[in-house]
């Protein structure tokens, strides 16, 4: 009997090696974070292939592990104190992978502090925001009679876009200094804005700092092995 047999999830999506961490996602913005962060630092993990459907989201299994049936989820058996961890919630998992493997975020000081507030900007901002444009661009817009809440996240995309410009506009090539969880959280966001087709109407051309930005993350090799972890086909 393995560490993480006493985990529901693992009967749905039964591990093959269950020393090393389990990864829950679909290549999402959010998952993408969390598969970026685990090919950048080459810590042993499996990917298990969680859809969007409700089939699998909604699942027992998968909401025993996150209640609020969101991916990425994962359960490492070698957590604080050796016992096994459940987490979800992407930017908790980042936070955690980077005390435990020792890369991407500073151990104390103010250059920890400074990733995380920018992590916490795009938990906040990014996320939430570019999520609901992509909502009312791409997907369900036309069934929305109201012009107005197409015209808000329209405006609080550009806002949050000027946002980012600005904090790079010192010159820096990572959003917080150097290369850390808050990049890996902050651009797969950024390149959903291509996915939604909402470049243009956000005026994506004029951000070039921005666009160099996003331009560096997806020239990494361990991200764009991550933008198809765990595969979409399954």
């Amino acid at each position: 009997m393995s560490a993480i047999d006493s985990f529901p999830i693992t009967r749905r999506w039964p591990p093959r090696d269950p020393r090393v961490l389990q990864l829950y996602s679909f290549p999402t913005p959010n998952g993408i974070k969390v598969s970026t962060f685990l090919e950048e630092s080459g810590l042993a993990y499996e990917p298990h292939r969680v859809t969007l459907d409700d089939t699998d989201v909604k699942s027992p299994e998968f909401l025993s592990l996150n209640p609020n049936n969101k991916i990425p989820a994962i359960v490492d058996p070698d957590g604080p104190g050796g016992r096994p961890l459940g987490l979800f919630e992407s930017g908790a998992i980042l936070i955690y992978l980077a005390d435990k493997t020792g890369q991407f975020l500073p151990a104390g000081g103010a250059p920890r502090y400074e990733a995380l507030q920018w992590l916490m900007f795009q938990m906040g901002g990014p996320g939430p925001m570019f999520g609901q444009l992509g909502f009312f661009v791409k997907f369900k817009g036309s069934e929305v009679a109201d012009p107005i809440p197409r015209a808000r996240y329209i405006g609080e995309t550009k806002r949050l876009l000027g946002v980012v410009e600005t904090a790079l506009g010192d010159g820096r090539d990572w959003i917080a200094g150097d290369y850390s969880i808050a990049d890996m959280a902050l651009a797969p966001w950024l390149r959903a804005l291509d996915f939604y087709g909402a470049k243009e109407m956000v005026g994506w051309q004029d951000h070039p700092r921005t666009m160099s930005y996003l331009d560096r993350f997806l020239a990494r090799p361990a991200v764009q092995r991550a933008l198809n972890i765990p595969p979409r086909e399954g």
